[in-house]
């Protein structure tokens, strides 16, 4: 297999990760918004009971997929940083090969 073959997957490899790494943040911190909103409207509820009997309930919301993000965050690191190394590898393979080819 060429070298610029194996370069260029691992280049491909590794912008595939980044954008997943990005995808995963922003479902991480969109997630953090929202339950960042439901806690305030929670408090606003309780504010604005008007006898102390009143039942004050939270808003129901889906549950944040704050767990499946951080599990994609942590799959695309480990895949942007075996690019790298598959990167690395190939630029060391081609400095070899230039020095014994000189």
């Amino acid at each position: 297999m060429p070298i610029s073959s194996v370069f260029n997957n691992a280049v491909e490899g590794y912008n595939r990760a980044s954008q997943g790494i990005e995808k995963a943040s922003a479902e991480i911190s969109r997630a953090s918004i929202d339950q960042q909103d439901d806690a305030q409207l929670a408090q606003q509820r309780q504010l604005q009971a008007a006898t102390p009997n009143e039942a004050v309930t939270s808003p129901v919301s889906q549950p944040a997929p704050i767990d499946e993000s951080l599990v994609n965050l942590k799959v695309e690191e480990f895949n942007a940083k075996a690019n790298i190394n598959t990167i690395q590898t190939a630029d060391e393979v081609l400095g070899t090969l230039i020095d014994i080819k000189v």
